[in-house]
């Protein structure tokens, strides 16, 4: 299988596993990712599962997930 582009269709990929996190709300508000194949991660918004998935290699999701816990983007909350 070859490299997933990002923003294909979720639909087109049946056969992974899409993940949320347990702080998610109940509402729809969450953000689901599931892991390709070699070192891709797909995420895409739970509302619309099968609206665009982004597709991110694990180094740059590790750097999203770091620079998020030490609070790099909190900025955007206020």
């Amino acid at each position: 299988m070859t490299d997933v582009r990002s923003g294909v269709s979720a639909a087109l990929l049946p056969d992974v596993s899409w993940r949320r996190s347990r702080h998610s709300g109940a509402v729809g508000n969450c953000v689901e990712l599931a892991r390709l194949h070699g070192d891709q991660i797909a995420v895409r918004h739970s509302r619309h599962p099968d609206g665009p998935a982004l597709v991110y290699t694990r180094a740059e999701m590790a750097a999203f997930i770091a620079g998020a816990k030490e609070g790099e983007f909190d900025d955007f909350l206020v």
